[in-house]
């Protein structure tokens, strides 16, 4: 069974397929345990999510990342909507989504974080290191394969639907992207 840390780590790897890092720098960069990284990358191996090369260099396997990103999580972590805090915009309310989608006056959905400067609607992160992680490594690319994710997780079908085809194609294929 994967646990919320192993999706973490493994979008990470999605995120930054020209990357390869060792288990010590995933958990400073994801806030999240050296013991926890280590077993985490062994649950996504048995699961098939990802493989090692000739150089032990971590790969995702793409078509078993989009089938669990976009069936499986949303069954296993479903998005719940708390109350209003401040936080890091997430979901449809992400930058990603600014030109996509009009939020009309519905409040926003937000990772909550004591230094986001977004007022909105708590949505629990699938891991709770995200916030801060993003705050002190940004990473826009794995901020917005997170906030597809989130927008599958929480959003309405025409949402969901949006993210489920740019998941897609930022997944495919899966090599080194230009910086923006």
């Amino acid at each position: 069974m994967l646990k919320p840390q192993d999706y973490v780590i493994l979008l990470k790897y999605l995120a930054n397929p020209e990357q390869s890092w060792s288990q010590r720098d995933l958990s400073q960069m994801l806030n999240i345990g050296l013991s926890e990284v280590n077993a985490g990358i062994k649950r996504l191996s048995e699961a098939q999510l990802i493989r090692k090369d000739r150089d032990s260099n971590i790969i995702p396997i793409i078509p078993a990342a989009k089938e669990i990103l976009i069936y499986g999580l949303k069954y296993q972590f479903p998005g719940k909507l708390g109350g209003f805090t401040r936080g890091i915009p997430t979901g449809a309310a992400a930058p990603l989504f600014k030109d996509k989608i009009a939020m009309g006056n519905d409040p926003v959905s937000i990772w909550p974080y004591a230094r986001g400067e977004v007022q909105g609607v708590a949505l629990d992160p699938i891991h709770p290191s995200i916030p801060k992680s993003l705050h002190d490594y940004p990473d826009e690319n794995l901020y917005n394969l997170l906030a597809l994710v989130d927008t599958i997780r929480i959003g309405r079908p025409r949402e969901r639907n949006m993210a489920i085809k740019m998941l897609v194609e930022r997944l495919e294929p899966c090599k080194p992207r230009a910086k923006n």
